[in-house]
């Protein structure tokens, strides 16, 4: 992948990315990888999660309610990032677009 070309650096960090497509995950729902290993993720279902992540010699894990996953990074540009968790059973695929400026999590 470009990120794993590129050594331990993510470009998609520090931003807010909305979930565009996923048959698993709500579209809609807000994750946020921040640079110091922090991941939020907030949902008009709940209250906003925090977890961790890392990525380390390309290779990213997202730890979510203390359970580790491993995430491969499917593509990652300015407008988009995709990537498949490794969840048990099926894997799990997630599209993402830049969230607006100002966005919330959609309320229903």
């Amino acid at each position: 992948s470009a990120i794993a070309a590129a050594g331990d650096t993510a470009g998609f960090e520090n931003r807010v990315w909305k979930v565009s497509r996923s048959a698993s995950v709500e579209v809609g729902q807000l994750y946020v990888f921040l640079s110091d290993g922090t991941l939020l993720i907030a949902s008009a279902h709940g209250t906003p999660a925090l977890g961790k992540w890392r990525l380390e010699g390309g290779q990213m894990t997202m730890i979510e309610e203390g359970i580790p996953y491993k995430v491969t990074i499917l593509q990652s540009s300015p407008d988009s990032l995709r990537i498949r968790m490794a969840n048990p059973g099926e894997p799990v695929d997630i599209a993402f677009v830049p969230a607006p400026a100002g966005a919330a999590a959609p309320r229903k």
